[in-house]
C-alpha cells in the first residue's frame, strides 16, 4: 500500500487525521512496528493516548493490530506521554506507543514510540516507512498468534511515586495552565496532594483546545497564566503542552522563566547530591547556563535541539540531567531519564518551597537580554544551500567562534546568535542573546545582514 512519507518526521509520526494519517495508515504502521518489536524480542507493548477525538479509534486499531500480531498489549488509556513512558519502563521489554498530536492543532495526531527503553526515531522511522511502503515486511496476521490486551491503571502508582519523592517544606499557592491538554487532571491532583493550593486554568482535557494553543514555548500562550498569577498574587504558575512532556514557568511577578533558567534551578539541585555530573542542554540555551553549571561543580555539554537527540545523548553519556529551550526536561538521578513535565513541575515546587523568598531567588538567577525562538518560513528553498553559505566566518565578521553542532551558533564577546533548520517544519529557527539590549541588537543586525545576502527576497523575523 502507499503511505505518505511526510508523516514520518524527525522525532515521531505525525500528520493530518483522515488525510496523511488515515486509519488504514495507522494499522499498517502498527503491524510494521509489531514486526520490528518481535525482531528485537519485544513481546509486551504499553499503549497510551491523549484526548483528541481520533485518539480512541487509533488506539482500538493499534491494540487489535498488535495483539493479532502476537504481542501483549498493556492499555494505559488516556494518559500524558510521560505516564506512558513510565508504564513502558516497568514492563518487560520497556516498549510503548503513545498516540498524541502533542501541541499541534486539533486536526493533527501522531505516534511517539519507545523501543527497549530508547526512542524510536530518525533513521528508525525512515527504515520503517521504507519497509511498509515497499512491502519488505510481512504485514499479514499470523495464524497462531498468542497476543492479548490488558487494560491497566498506572497513573495512581506514577502519582504516588512523584509525591513520595517531592516533599514541600511549606505550602505554595500556584496556578496550572494545561491548555486543555491531557496533563491537567493528574498534574493538579499531584500538586494538591503535595500541599499546594492550585488555581486551575484550562485543565479539562479537550482536543479542540478552545482557549489557547497548548504550547508554553510561545509567550502568547502564557498570557492567561501570567494574568492569573499576578491578579491572585500566587507564588508561581506552571504550564504544560498538549501531552505533558514540556513545561513552562511563570514567577509570582508574572515573568516567564524560560527553560534554560529553569535548568539552572534543576542543575544546582542535582549537583548538590551528585557533584561532577554531566548535564546536557541544547544549542538554544543561554551562555549563562554553561557558566552556572561549571560554577556549581558540574560538567556542561551542549547538544542538538530535539527531545529524541537529547534522550539518546543522555542514554549514551549517562548524564544526570538534560533540558532544552522547548521545555523538555529529563531527570536521570532520581527519575527515569525521559522527558516528564509533570515530574519536573513537582521537582521545581519542592526546590522552591525550600527558599525563603521564591521571587528573590528567581530574580537572582543570571539573566540577559534575549529573544524567544523566532521562525522564518523558507518553504521551497533549499535549507542545505542556505546553511552552507552561512557557515563562512566572513558572514559574521564580529564573531569569536562558530559552532556547528546543530545549525550555526555564532558566539560573540557579549552574546550569541543561532540559526538552525527546524526538524519539523520548512523553516529556519533563530535565537539571540546579548549581555544587554545594545549587544543584542548588534548581534541581530549582523544576522540580518547575513540573511539578506543569502535570502534577499525574504523578510527576517527580527
Amino acid at each position: 500500500m502507499k503511505i505518505s512519507k511526510s508523516i514520518f518526521r524527525a522525532y515521531d509520526i505525525r500528520g493530518t487525521v483522515g488525510k496523511e494519517l488515515s486509519e488504514t495508515a495507522v494499522r499498517m504502521i502498527a503491524l510494521g512496528l509489531a514486526v520490528e518489536m518481535k525482531k528485537k524480542d519485544v513481546r509486551v507493548c504499553a499503549l497510551g493516548r491523549d484526548m483528541r477525538s481520533s485518539s480512541h479509534s487509533f488506539s482500538e486499531i493499534i491494540k487489535k493490530s498488535l495483539s493479532e500480531s502476537g504481542l501483549k498489549v498493556k492499555d494505559c488509556g488516556e494518559v500524558p506521554t510521560p505516564v506512558l513512558y513510565y508504564c513502558a519502563r516497568h514492563e518487560e521489554g520497556e516498549s510503548g506507543i503513545m498516540i498524541t498530536g502533542s501541541h499541534n492543532p486539533p486536526e493533527y495526531n501522531g505516534l511517539k514510540i519507545v523501543l527497549k527503553g530508547a526512542p524510536f526515531w530518525g533513521d528508525d522511522l525512515q527504515v520503517l516507512y521504507k519497509k511498509i511502503s515497499t512491502d519488505c515486511i510481512n504485514l499479514s496476521v499470523p495464524e497462531n498468534n498468542c497476543g492479548s490486551i490488558e487494560t491497566i491503571k498506572v497513573d495512581r502508582d506514577y502519582a504516588k511515586k512523584i509525591i513520595q519523592q517531592n516533599v514541600l517544606r511549606k505550602p505554595l499557592r500556584i496556578a496550572v495552565d494545561a491548555g486543555n491538554g491531557i496533563a491537567g487532571p493528574i498534574a493538579t491532583e499531584i500538586y494538591e496532594n503535595m500541599g499546594c493550593e492550585v488555581t486551575r486554568l484550562f485543565c479539562t482535557p479537550d482536543g479542540n483546545f478552545p482557549n489557547h494553543h497548548p504550547d508554553p514555548a510561545e509567550p502568547k500562550n502564557m498570557m492567561n497564566l501570567i494574568e492569573v498569577v499576578k491578579e491572585k498574587k500566587l507564588d508561581l504558575g506552571l504550564a504544560f503542552d498538549g501531552d505533558g512532556d514540556r513545561i513552562g514557568l511563570v514567577s509570582g511577578e508574572g515573568e516567564i522563566i524560560w527553560p534554560d533558567r529553569q535548568m539552572m534551578i534543576f542543575s544546582e539541585d542535582v549537583l548538590t547530591s551528585k557533584p561532577g555530573s554531566l548535564i546536557l542542554f541544547d544549542v538554544k540555551c543561554s551562555r549563562n547556563l554553561r557558566k552556572w553549571i561549571e560554577e556549581k561543580g558540574g560538567c556542561p555539554i551542549m547538544w542538538k535541539t530535539g527531545h529524541s537527540y537529547m534522550k539518546s545523548k543522555l542514554i549514551e553519556t549517562n548524564a544526570v540531567l538534560a533540558g532544552e529551550m522547548s521545555g523538555h526536561i529529563f531527570f536521570n538521578d532520581q527519575w527515569y531519564g525521559f522527558d516528564d513535565a509533570v515530574y519536573a513541575g513537582a521537582r521545581l515546587l519542592s526546590i522552591l518551597a525550600r527558599k525563603q523568598s521564591i521571587q528573590r531567588f528567581l530574580k537572582s538567577l543570571p539573566d540577559s537580554s534575549c529573544t524567544p525562538e523566532l521562525k522564518m518560513n523558507i518553504e521551497g528553498v533549499s535549507v542545505k544551500n542556505i546553511m552552507s553559505k552561512l557557515k563562512s566566518s566572513q558572514m559574521f565578521p564580529r564573531s569569536i567562534e562558530l559552532n556547528f553542532i546543530d545549525g550555526i551558533r555564532v558566539e560573540y564577546q557579549r552574546g550569541f546568535g543561532l540559526v538552525r533548520p527546524s526538524n519539523t517544519t520548512p523553516s529556519l529557527v533563530f535565537r539571540f542573546e546579548g549581555d544587554d539590549l545594545n549587544s543584542l541588537e548588534q548581534i541581530k543586525y549582523e544576522f540580518r545582514v547575513a540573511m539578506k545576502q543569502v535570502l534577499p527576497h525574504l523578510e527576517t523575523p527580527f
